[in-house]
Protein backbone atom coordinates (compact mmCIF):
# COMPACT_ATOMS: atom_id res chain seq x y z
CA UNK A 1 0.00 0.00 0.00
CA UNK A 2 2.68 2.50 0.68
CA UNK A 3 4.62 1.63 -2.28
CA UNK A 4 1.33 2.46 -4.48
CA UNK A 5 0.69 5.77 -2.21
CA UNK A 6 4.82 6.75 -3.27
CA UNK A 7 4.10 5.83 -6.61
CA UNK A 8 0.98 8.23 -7.09
CA UNK A 9 2.21 11.02 -5.24
CA UNK A 10 5.47 11.04 -7.72
CA UNK A 11 3.67 10.73 -10.83
CA UNK A 12 1.57 13.68 -9.19
CA UNK A 13 5.14 15.28 -8.86
CA UNK A 14 5.91 14.72 -12.41
CA UNK A 15 2.68 16.07 -13.68
CA UNK A 16 2.49 19.30 -11.78
CA UNK A 17 6.85 19.58 -11.73
CA UNK A 18 7.60 22.51 -14.08
CA UNK A 19 11.21 23.27 -15.82
CA UNK A 20 12.81 26.45 -16.70
CA UNK A 21 10.78 27.39 -19.94
CA UNK A 22 7.97 27.57 -17.32
CA UNK A 23 9.33 29.57 -14.67
CA UNK A 24 9.14 33.68 -14.71
CA UNK A 25 10.23 34.68 -11.03
CA UNK A 26 13.89 35.83 -11.43
CA UNK A 27 15.15 34.21 -8.23
CA UNK A 28 13.38 30.88 -9.18
CA UNK A 29 14.54 31.17 -12.52
CA UNK A 30 18.22 31.86 -11.39
CA UNK A 31 18.03 28.93 -8.80
CA UNK A 32 16.99 26.36 -12.02
CA UNK A 33 19.81 27.93 -14.42
CA UNK A 34 22.48 28.58 -12.02
CA UNK A 35 22.03 25.80 -9.06
CA UNK A 36 20.37 23.09 -10.58
CA UNK A 37 22.11 23.14 -13.58
CA UNK A 38 25.50 23.77 -12.35
CA UNK A 39 28.99 21.75 -12.53
CA UNK A 40 30.89 23.44 -10.04
CA UNK A 41 31.28 20.16 -8.03
CA UNK A 42 33.69 18.63 -10.63
CA UNK A 43 36.80 18.13 -9.87
CA UNK A 44 35.77 19.57 -5.97
CA UNK A 45 34.23 16.25 -4.34
CA UNK A 46 36.04 13.41 -6.11
CA UNK A 47 37.68 12.51 -2.62
CA UNK A 48 34.20 12.35 -0.78
CA UNK A 49 33.06 10.31 -3.55
CA UNK A 50 36.09 7.91 -2.83
CA UNK A 51 35.30 7.93 0.86
CA UNK A 52 31.95 6.81 -0.28
CA UNK A 53 32.65 3.90 -2.08
CA UNK A 54 34.81 2.17 0.46
CA UNK A 55 32.32 3.02 3.39
CA UNK A 56 30.30 0.70 0.88
CA UNK A 57 32.20 -1.81 1.53
CA UNK A 58 32.89 -1.66 5.34
CA UNK A 59 32.11 -4.67 6.68
CA UNK A 60 32.75 -3.08 10.34
CA UNK A 61 29.27 -3.22 12.78
CA UNK A 62 28.67 -0.66 14.94
CA UNK A 63 26.17 -0.05 17.65
CA UNK A 64 23.89 1.79 15.96
CA UNK A 65 21.35 3.95 18.07
CA UNK A 66 18.00 5.06 16.26
CA UNK A 67 16.89 8.81 17.44
CA UNK A 68 14.96 9.03 13.73
CA UNK A 69 11.78 7.95 12.84
CA UNK A 70 12.54 4.55 11.48
CA UNK A 71 11.23 0.61 12.56
CA UNK A 72 14.14 0.76 15.22
CA UNK A 73 13.40 4.27 16.65
CA UNK A 74 15.04 3.77 20.39
CA UNK A 75 16.35 1.04 19.82
CA UNK A 76 20.22 0.16 20.09
CA UNK A 77 21.43 -3.10 17.17
CA UNK A 78 24.54 -4.08 15.40
CA UNK A 79 24.49 -2.56 12.32
CA UNK A 80 27.12 -3.00 9.15
CA UNK A 81 28.66 0.52 8.63
CA UNK A 82 28.04 -0.81 4.58
CA UNK A 83 24.62 -1.21 5.52
CA UNK A 84 24.53 2.29 6.63
CA UNK A 85 26.66 3.92 3.57
CA UNK A 86 23.90 2.57 1.30
CA UNK A 87 20.45 3.03 3.42
CA UNK A 88 21.31 6.17 5.04
CA UNK A 89 24.06 8.49 2.93
CA UNK A 90 22.53 11.30 0.63
CA UNK A 91 22.97 10.15 -2.96
CA UNK A 92 25.47 11.65 -5.14
CA UNK A 93 22.68 13.10 -7.15
CA UNK A 94 21.38 14.98 -3.85
CA UNK A 95 25.14 15.18 -2.49
CA UNK A 96 25.75 17.81 -5.69
CA UNK A 97 22.80 19.62 -5.40
CA UNK A 98 23.76 20.65 -1.61
CA UNK A 99 27.06 21.55 -2.96
CA UNK A 100 25.57 23.53 -5.69
CA UNK A 101 23.27 25.41 -3.10
CA UNK A 102 26.17 26.45 -1.11
CA UNK A 103 28.35 27.39 -3.77
CA UNK A 104 26.17 29.46 -5.51
CA UNK A 105 25.10 31.28 -2.50
CA UNK A 106 27.93 31.16 -0.25
CA UNK A 107 26.39 31.20 3.52
CA UNK A 108 28.88 31.28 6.14
CA UNK A 109 27.54 29.20 8.54
CA UNK A 110 25.80 26.07 8.03
CA UNK A 111 23.88 23.99 10.44
CA UNK A 112 22.81 20.05 9.46
CA UNK A 113 20.59 18.14 11.55
CA UNK A 114 21.75 14.24 11.32
CA UNK A 115 25.60 13.87 9.66
CA UNK A 116 25.06 10.04 9.26
CA UNK A 117 28.38 8.93 8.20
CA UNK A 118 29.14 12.91 7.11
CA UNK A 119 29.06 12.09 3.19
CA UNK A 120 26.55 15.04 2.93
CA UNK A 121 28.52 17.50 5.47
CA UNK A 122 31.74 17.21 3.60
CA UNK A 123 29.67 18.43 0.41
CA UNK A 124 28.45 21.18 2.25
CA UNK A 125 32.08 22.18 3.81
CA UNK A 126 33.64 21.62 0.80
CA UNK A 127 31.44 23.92 -1.58
CA UNK A 128 32.61 26.96 0.62
CA UNK A 129 35.66 26.52 2.60
CA UNK A 130 34.83 29.99 4.35
CA UNK A 131 31.82 28.34 6.17
CA UNK A 132 31.29 26.53 8.96
CA UNK A 133 29.79 23.63 9.44
CA UNK A 134 28.11 22.61 12.49
CA UNK A 135 26.31 19.01 12.21
CA UNK A 136 24.59 16.79 14.54
CA UNK A 137 24.76 13.00 14.72
CA UNK A 138 22.88 11.41 17.21
CA UNK A 139 24.44 7.95 16.91
CA UNK A 140 28.12 8.19 19.02
CA UNK A 141 29.67 5.38 16.89
CA UNK A 142 27.80 7.00 13.74
CA UNK A 143 29.52 10.75 14.30
CA UNK A 144 32.79 9.07 15.09
CA UNK A 145 33.27 7.71 11.84
CA UNK A 146 31.79 10.91 10.09
CA UNK A 147 34.73 13.00 11.76
CA UNK A 148 37.04 10.10 10.58
CA UNK A 149 35.98 10.53 7.34
CA UNK A 150 36.38 14.46 7.08
CA UNK A 151 39.59 14.36 8.71
CA UNK A 152 40.33 11.58 5.73
CA UNK A 153 39.07 14.05 2.97
CA UNK A 154 41.25 16.88 4.82
CA UNK A 155 38.07 18.85 5.44
CA UNK A 156 38.50 21.22 8.47
CA UNK A 157 35.76 23.63 8.67
CA UNK A 158 33.12 20.77 10.11
CA UNK A 159 31.96 21.10 13.96
CA UNK A 160 30.70 17.73 15.26
CA UNK A 161 28.02 17.58 17.55
CA UNK A 162 26.32 14.26 19.38
CA UNK A 163 23.20 13.55 20.59
CA UNK A 164 19.33 13.84 20.60
CA UNK A 165 18.38 16.57 18.71
CA UNK A 166 16.21 17.74 21.35
CA UNK A 167 18.78 18.30 23.80
CA UNK A 168 21.88 19.53 21.39
CA UNK A 169 19.97 21.80 18.94
CA UNK A 170 19.56 24.91 21.30
CA UNK A 171 23.25 24.52 21.29
CA UNK A 172 23.94 24.65 18.26
CA UNK A 173 21.83 27.39 17.44
CA UNK A 174 23.50 29.78 19.67
CA UNK A 175 27.08 29.25 18.94
CA UNK A 176 25.96 29.45 15.57
CA UNK A 177 24.72 32.87 16.58
CA UNK A 178 22.86 33.12 12.57
CA UNK A 179 22.81 30.29 10.41
CA UNK A 180 22.18 31.32 6.93
CA UNK A 181 21.59 27.65 5.75
CA UNK A 182 19.67 24.84 7.61
CA UNK A 183 19.45 21.33 6.20
CA UNK A 184 16.99 19.31 7.90
CA UNK A 185 17.75 14.99 7.71
CA UNK A 186 17.44 13.97 10.78
CA UNK A 187 13.93 12.25 12.62
CA UNK A 188 11.28 12.20 9.92
CA UNK A 189 8.59 12.54 11.81
CA UNK A 190 6.01 15.65 11.38
CA UNK A 191 6.32 16.60 14.86
CA UNK A 192 9.83 16.21 15.41
CA UNK A 193 10.39 18.06 11.86
CA UNK A 194 8.04 21.18 12.82
CA UNK A 195 9.28 21.10 16.75
CA UNK A 196 12.95 21.79 14.94
CA UNK A 197 11.77 24.22 12.01
CA UNK A 198 9.89 26.62 15.01
CA UNK A 199 13.44 25.95 17.37
CA UNK A 200 15.24 27.74 14.28
CA UNK A 201 13.02 30.54 13.56
CA UNK A 202 14.01 32.91 15.60
CA UNK A 203 17.77 32.82 14.19
CA UNK A 204 16.89 33.07 10.85
CA UNK A 205 17.56 36.79 8.98
CA UNK A 206 16.72 37.84 5.30
CA UNK A 207 18.13 35.05 2.45
CA UNK A 208 18.52 32.61 5.03
CA UNK A 209 17.51 29.39 3.42
CA UNK A 210 16.08 25.63 4.83
CA UNK A 211 16.48 22.70 3.08
CA UNK A 212 14.18 19.43 4.54
CA UNK A 213 15.27 16.10 3.43
CA UNK A 214 12.56 13.36 2.24
CA UNK A 215 9.34 16.16 2.10
CA UNK A 216 7.21 13.10 0.80
CA UNK A 217 8.51 9.96 2.87
CA UNK A 218 5.07 9.96 4.79
CA UNK A 219 2.02 11.02 4.80
CA UNK A 220 3.13 12.65 8.05
CA UNK A 221 6.14 14.65 6.38
CA UNK A 222 4.02 16.14 3.48
CA UNK A 223 1.44 17.54 6.11
CA UNK A 224 4.60 18.85 7.57
CA UNK A 225 6.11 20.38 4.50
CA UNK A 226 2.63 21.50 3.62
CA UNK A 227 2.40 23.60 7.37
CA UNK A 228 5.87 24.97 6.64
CA UNK A 229 5.45 26.18 3.36
CA UNK A 230 1.84 28.25 4.81
CA UNK A 231 4.13 29.77 7.60
CA UNK A 232 3.91 33.65 7.10
CA UNK A 233 7.63 33.85 7.60
CA UNK A 234 8.44 31.73 4.64
CA UNK A 235 8.03 33.35 1.09
CA UNK A 236 9.49 31.25 -1.71
CA UNK A 237 9.78 27.36 -1.71
CA UNK A 238 10.42 24.75 -4.13
CA UNK A 239 9.43 21.09 -3.89
CA UNK A 240 11.80 18.87 -5.68
CA UNK A 241 9.98 15.63 -4.40
CA UNK A 242 12.69 14.34 -2.47
CA UNK A 243 13.84 17.63 -0.83
CA UNK A 244 12.23 21.21 -0.59
CA UNK A 245 13.74 24.34 -0.31
CA UNK A 246 12.00 27.31 1.76
CA UNK A 247 13.48 30.91 1.61
CA UNK A 248 13.36 33.86 3.64
CA UNK A 249 13.44 36.33 1.47
CA UNK A 250 11.29 39.59 2.78
CA UNK A 251 11.58 41.45 -0.72
CA UNK A 252 9.78 38.35 -2.55
CA UNK A 253 6.10 37.42 -2.55
CA UNK A 254 5.05 34.47 -0.94
CA UNK A 255 5.26 31.81 -4.25
CA UNK A 256 5.54 27.96 -3.78
CA UNK A 257 6.97 26.08 -6.76
CA UNK A 258 7.17 22.21 -7.54
CA UNK A 259 10.62 21.61 -9.91
CA UNK A 260 11.77 18.95 -11.83
CA UNK A 261 14.79 17.34 -10.87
Amino acid sequence: MEFFTHLRNYLLYLIKAKTKYTIHPPFVYDFVTKVLKSKSYKGVTESIEGLRHQLLRDARKIEYIDLGAGKTRGKTIQLAVSKIAKNSAKSRKYARLLFNIVNHYKPKSIIELGSSLGISTMYLANANPDASVFTIEGCPAIAEIAMENAKNARIENIKQFTGNFDNILEKVLAECSNPELIFFDGNHSKEATLRYFEQCLPYIKNATIFIFDDIHWSHGMTEAWNNIIAHSSVTTSIDMYQIGIVIFRKELSKQHFIIKY
